[in-house]
């Protein structure tokens, strides 16, 4: 290029849309480079995904929009896939198709493209549809649409250096728009006349957006798009007369509307089936089909569910250890060591050896172990068998009033309880939605990982895979136990059907894989460099300083000394109430704190101990008998949620369902530990 050539850089925005568990995310990184930042849909809390292309002078913002299955905005997902689309006017949607389940996607071609938007089809998997049988004819799929369709397989990268093509040669096309769906000639009348009367009526609206599919949505009384209509000038006048519209083509068709049109659309997608799909030989038995059968059986399925779980545990313990050690030797001792041998005053020292990096370093020291287990999560879903686990347990989710649909959420809250109980956003069923939304909490999640570790390898050296296990296990227990519980009482409702379409298997992507598990660490990272930090240089200045005013750092030296500092009046007031236990004041001190954090929990045992992880052992040792640690172990799991994730229930649910969790937590985590202490007891094992 020469020193006088400057190319205008051109920028345009894209949209990928599909259904769940068709390779978007992996389409996704795959044209973004991996390269996304995470930010929040306007007005809502689902986590939105936004990535670069550069193609020449041509630069595509990426957005990945949530997985959905149609454009009908029953779920959240679903509104705000379809609010974005028409909201924000993408220039491209590009929208990822199973080819080895290519009728159900299809649905959501169609709507797509009912919206008047460009689109580009990434025809994916197709390897998987040969496999099972049957070939797809893009070109005459591409024809029949109208749109380029790009036959892919997202995990070998086929086909995406042609879809990236198509995206740059789709931009420069003028926007165009073919009506696909006849639905007959009474109800293409009426689509005609209401949309004849939106574009005279409110020329604004017309411009904003595609008047057809204004019609087609209020003809099946779209509620979102009702309230749209509402807003205009001819609001009031159009909705009476789309609602006269639709009872006489009611009684023509003898059905109702809706359920009219959507049969229509499968209608034209069975012929664009019988046009472009071919099948080579009768679909053989795949090894979908031998693994499906045992791992979703109904006596199996669940002990290999549980046991899949085990092993991700034991294998971030064995092969993460050493790495746990070398970080515990770094802040437990270079770094706490070099601290102190700086030239500081004494108070200063003591902030950052003891408070800063005592605190911190106690929860860094785990960071391999959850990172295995995010690897060992991630490698689960890219294989297609954390579908499998919510399909296997939803028998018994429906004996607790529950869908299986609740399960999805309760799996995310093994990262982090926040997105748990967002995710209950996709639960189309209101009554499910709050239930899930209720127990969704009591999922152990990453962050009390820390102290079942510390807790476990103090006083159940040898088996700690197996006790930490089991408080995963006790988590979804009580989930379950208090969601039958909630649905006797507080929602007196039958649960909501469960639909889920398994994902074939997959070999998993390891750049996906990475991917997933650096998103997932970020926010264990974010934790440690903010609150934890925070919380550590809070319980410091506590601890040396008391009713009687400033201490000294000797504090952390001297047990007498710190008993008469803030953080010990805090401790003794709150031992009465777990003196049935055995607890002591620090250990008191620590659970106060634990609100804010429950990594908080163990960086506060840590400096109240005066003592970094690994020498924690000791003084828990002393503390606990295996009865009183398992028993505390079962309290961090089920007592109050972070300070966070209450405030994300307040906001998905609202203020009085935020208090009642912090309330029958409480109450729930304060029951079992006395019950685990009692009955222990009452066996001679403690």
């Amino acid at each position: 290029m020469s020193s006088g050539t400057v190319l205008a850089l051109r920028r345009f925005k894209v949209a990928v849309a599909g259904n769940p568990n068709v390779g978007k995310s992996v389409i996704f990184n795959e044209l973004t480079g991996g390269r996304a930042w995470v930010g929040n849909w306007p007005g809502v809390t689902v986590e939105k995904k936004v990535g670069r292309l550069k193609i020449g002078e041509h630069i595509f913002e990426v957005v990945d929009l949530p997985g959905i299955y149609s454009l009908t905005a029953y779920s959240v997902d679903e509104l705000i896939a379809r609010n974005f689309i028409v909201e924000e006017k993408p220039d491209i949607v590009v929208d990822i198709v199973n080819a080895a389940n290519i009728e159900r996607n299809l649905y959501l071609t169609i709507s797509l493209l009912e919206m008047g938007v460009k689109v580009v089809v990434a025809l994916n998997m197709v390897d998987l549809a040969r496999e099972q049988g049957y070939e797809i004819d893009e070109k005459k799929l591409s024809e029949m649409l109208g749109v380029p369709v790009i036959p892919t397989i997202a995990t070998t990268g086929y086909g995406i250096e042609r879809l990236k093509e198509a995206l740059v040669k789709v931009s420069e096309e003028k926007e165009g728009y073919r009506k696909l769906v006849n639905y007959g000639g009474e109800v293409e009348k009426e689509i005609s006349k209401i949309s004849r009367r939106i574009v005279e009526g409110d020329p604004k609206l017309s411009d904003k957006y595609n008047s057809r599919w204004l019609a087609v949505k209020l003809l099946e009384k779209d509620a979102d798009v009702e309230g749209k209509i509402r807003l205009s000038p001819i609001g009031e006048t159009l909705l009476s007369y789309v609602s006269e519209a639709r009872e006489k083509l009611e009684k023509i068709l003898g059905k109702d509307l809706e359920e009219y049109m959507v049969e229509q659309r499968y209608s034209y997608i069975s012929k664009l089936i019988e046009e472009c799909v071919k099948i080579l030989e009768v679909k053989p038995v795949t090894l979908t089909d031998m693994v499906d059968y045992v791992v979703t059986h109904k006596i199996f399925g669940i002990p290999l569910m549980f046991t899949a779980l085990y092993l991700a545990f034991k294998f971030a313990f064995d092969v993460a250890a050493p790495l746990c050690d070398i970080i515990d030797w770094f802040f437990g001792s270079f770094l706490y060591s070099l601290v102190l041998s700086f030239p500081l005053a004494g108070w200063v020292s003591s902030l950052l050896a003891d408070g800063v990096v005592a605190g911190v370093g106690s929860i860094i020291v785990f960071l391999p172990n959850i990172v295995f287990i995010f690897i060992f999560i991630a490698l689960l879903e890219d294989i297609g068998y954390m579908s499998r686990a919510a399909f296997v347990i939803d028998k018994i989710m429906r004996r607790l009033f529950l869908t299986g649909k609740s399960l999805l959420p309760l799996i995310l809250g093994i990262g982090c309880n926040i997105p748990g109980v967002i995710a209950c956003r996709t639960i189309e069923d209101e009554n499910d939605r709050k239930v899930t939304g209720l127990v969704a909490p009591l999922i152990s999640c990453s962050a009390r990982l820390p102290v079942y570790l510390v807790v476990a390898g103090a006083l159940f050296a040898g088996s700690q895979a197996g006790i930490v296990w089991s408080m995963y296990i006790m988590g979804f227990a009580f989930a379950f136990l208090m969601a039958g519980v909630f649905r006797k009482t507080l929602f007196k409702a039958p649960s909501g059907s469960f639909i889920m379409e398994l994902p074939p298997y997959m070999a998993p992507l390891a750049r996906n894989v990475l991917i997933k598990t650096w998103e997932r660490t970020k926010r264990f990272l974010f934790k440690a460099g903010t609150v934890i930090f925070a919380v550590s240089v809070l319980v410091w200045i506590l601890s040396v300083t008391g009713p009687g005013g400033y201490l000294t750092p000797a504090t952390f030296e001297d047990a007498t000394l710190l008993e008469q500092s803030w953080i010990g009046v805090l401790g003794h007031s709150l031992e009465k109430l777990f003196a049935p236990m055995g607890w002591d004041w620090r250990i008191s001190a620590a659970l106060f704190f634990g609100f804010l954090a429950k990594e908080v929990v163990v960086s506060t045992m840590a400096i109240l101990y005066g003592v970094g992880e690994e020498a924690l052992v000791g003084p828990l040792a002393s503390t606990f008998t295996p009865l009183t640690a398992y028993a505390f172990m079962a309290f961090v799991l089920l007592y109050v949620p972070c300070l966070a994730t209450l405030a994300i229930v307040r906001g998905e649910l609202g203020g009085k369902y935020a208090v009642f969790t912090l309330i029958y937590e409480i109450l729930l985590a304060y029951f079992v530990a006395l019950t685990i202490i009692g009955v222990g007891r009452l066996l001679g094992l403690g």
